[in-house]
């Protein structure tokens, strides 16, 4: 335990040059599957059978195939095909970013079908254009239903960073397994990794609660992120609003 705790603290530069990669490629990992979750989730509820059937295709194609063939892919096959060689975390942000998109796009159409009816028929009575229906009336109650089902994602893709490793990225593992190897203390490693992947996946639970309770606020519900929203007035909270989730 010693030798290796030892030979950690003195190497603090590289594990936190290998958190860096790690926290880099969840986030921006998440930020692309985020986007792509919007794009796919509403071109699956769209009217053109074309529109929604590409959606499908492209949605069940990724959701269906192997993370890690997807990495590999990325990393060994494209370069060949197109000439192209791309970084480690690069490939690691796109992979996880198509990945976890195909998974987040289920949950936005099935946030946008979860919304009652009688408030896309409310914003239509209101003469709104689709986009302010969607931005002002649909998205808000949806985005609500959103936050829990895409903070499993994100907990999943970040559990997921160590395949960098895979594909010679120096994130956490990777730095952490090399210190293993030179200490030989294979316990102390492994807890070590255990212990600093729980602490950030229970740090990104705390900002998407946080999240979650600011989004319920804006419709009303629950308590306001202290520092996030400004306290409603007695006159701001009796007026009705289409947003709040009743009838309207």
């Amino acid at each position: 335990m010693g030798d290796f705790y030892t030979y950690f603290f003195d190497h603090l530069p590289d594990v936190w040059s290998g958190l860096w990669v790690t926290v880099s490629a969840t986030v921006f990992g998440a930020a692309v599957a985020l986007a792509l979750s919007f794009v796919f989730g509403f071109m699956a509820n769209s009217r053109p059978v074309l529109v929604r059937g590409t959606s499908r295709v492209i949605v069940e194609f990724f959701r269906g195939t192997s993370l890690y063939v997807q990495l590999f892919w990325l990393y060994y096959a494209f370069p060949l095909m197109f000439g192209y060689e791309l970084t480690p975390l690069f490939c690691g942000v796109l992979a996880f970013g198509m990945n976890y998109g195909a998974y987040g796009s289920e949950v936005v159409r099935g946030a946008l079908n979860a919304v009652p009816k009688a408030q896309w028929e409310a914003a239509l009575a209101l003469n709104m254009t689709p986009a302010q229906r969607m931005r002002r009336v649909i998205l808000p109650q949806a985005w609500v239903q959103m936050i829990p089902p895409f903070t499993n994602l994100l907990i999943q893709l970040l559990k997921c960073t160590p395949l960098l490793w895979l594909i010679s990225a120096a994130e956490l593992t990777s730095v952490v397994q090399q210190m293993r190897d030179r200490t030989g203390e294979t316990t102390w490693a492994y807890v070590t990794l255990l212990v600093i992947y729980f602490v950030l996946a229970y740090a990104l639970t705390l900002l998407m609660n946080l999240l979650e309770r600011h989004a319920k606020s804006r419709l009303g519900r629950g308590t306001p992120a202290r520092g996030l929203l400004r306290p409603r007035t007695a006159e701001a909270a009796e007026r009705p609003s289409m947003t709040a989730g009743g009838s309207l």
